[in-house]
């Protein structure tokens, strides 16, 4: 069984990502993470039907909010963390308090599973996606239906507000991802995915990109102003199920099949890390809202907390516009998207590279 591995590992610097917390609880696999603003809190969903929050304190308990009566697909926190919303397999939307007695309000939202939750950033709205193909959107207050998008030809995985709300993102095993512009309601672009589908999709912190986690192994990064393929990595030997992008725009993390995390570094355009702590398929993984953290659920049931390390200067930048109230300056993240830009030619030839002599090394360490 073993410990998690961090690699590279030469020496282990401070630098290196590590395990901080382990919770274990659930009865089945997770399939979701994610924390509140203030990072006391993380929830997690499971197939076992249950939410759970567990607090970031030592020695608290964690509570389970027991509602849906299938498979919990998803769930996310509000901007504000005051609220916790669920999608289930019994097609609802649940929107609790995340708290001891869990005050929840419950609403049929689709005609199948719903597989994805996602509050604009102002938390006004709500996104959900779901296997009766559409994608539809509501107020948080009072849950009213506003509309739906419905373009897609099979099960829609994942939806994301772009960070202004103007736009979603959505992917679906039709094999497209697909951008539409909210106020017009209208698909304004289909990205074509031809060796599989798009398990999920997440919108760069700067709104100028997305990131797509693939079935054929892949991860891809494409412009949504030149709707054009930024950056192509094939770092993992399975499906990736799940993508977080750090804060600060220059890293993204990905969970697959093949049990591992590994975190690319988008500015340098390769791979930084490989974590393995999962016995099995890695489901899911999500940074905090600041970065100095990130959370991966498995199919394992387990769900991990890691210190990310690596970025401490870009999360103490984002932890300071944060607490001033003001909004992460967008200068940084537009330097982030022209150097994206500039590194258009991450070649495999380059990546494989680069894996060999990780390899290399790992075993020069062995010998």
């Amino acid at each position: 069984m073993g410990g998690p591995l961090v690699l590279p590992r030469p020496g282990c610097r401070a630098g290196d990502p590590s395990l901080e917390r382990h919770f274990r609880g659930h009865r089945d696999a997770i399939t979701s993470v994610d924390f509140s603003l203030n990072k006391k809190q993380l929830a997690s969903g499971s197939m076992d039907s249950c939410l759970k929050i567990w607090s970031m304190k030592p020695q608290m308990r964690a509570y389970c909010l027991v509602g849906h009566k299938d498979a919990v697909m998803c769930v996310q926190f509000s901007p504000s963390g005051h609220l916790v919303a669920s999608g289930s397999r019994d097609k609802t939307v649940c929107l609790w308090v995340p708290s001891v007695k869990g005050e929840s309000t419950v609403f049929k939202a689709h005609t199948a599973t719903v597989r994805s939750v996602h509050f604009s950033s102002d938390g006004q709205s709500l996104v959900t996606a779901s296997d009766d193909k559409t994608i539809k959107v509501w107020t948080v207050h009072r849950q009213k239906f506003l509309f739906s998008l419905s373009q897609h030809i099979n099960w829609v995985r994942c939806a994301r507000f772009s960070p202004d709300g103007r736009l979603i993102a959505s992917a679906s095993d039709d094999k497209t991802v697909k951008l539409w512009d909210k106020t017009s309601r209208e698909c304004i672009h289909s990205f074509c995915e031809h060796g599989g589908f798009a398990n999920h999709v997440e919108f760069h912190p700067s709104g100028t990109c997305i990131a797509a986690a693939g079935t054929d192994k892949t991860v891809k990064v494409w412009d949504v102003r030149m709707n054009r393929l930024l950056q192509h990595y094939q770092v993992h030997t399975a499906a990736v199920n799940s993508l977080s992008f750090h804060p600060s725009g220059n890293y993204l993390i990905t969970a697959s099949n093949d049990s591992t995390l590994k975190i690319l570094d988008l500015l340098e355009g390769r791979l930084l890390y490989t974590l393995h702590g999962h016995q099995g398929p890695a489901t899911c993984v999500a940074f905090s809202r600041t970065g100095d953290f990130f959370a991966s659920g498995g199919s394992d049931e387990q769900v991990m907390v890691w210190k990310t390390n690596f970025s401490a200067a870009d999360y103490d930048g984002v932890l300071k516009t944060h607490k001033s109230g003001a909004t992460v300056d967008g200068t940084h993240h537009r330097l982030t998207v022209s150097i994206l830009e500039q590194r258009l030619t991450l070649t495999e030839n380059k990546l494989k590279e680069f894996l060999e002599n990780q390899q290399k090394i790992i075993q020069n360490k062995e010998n």
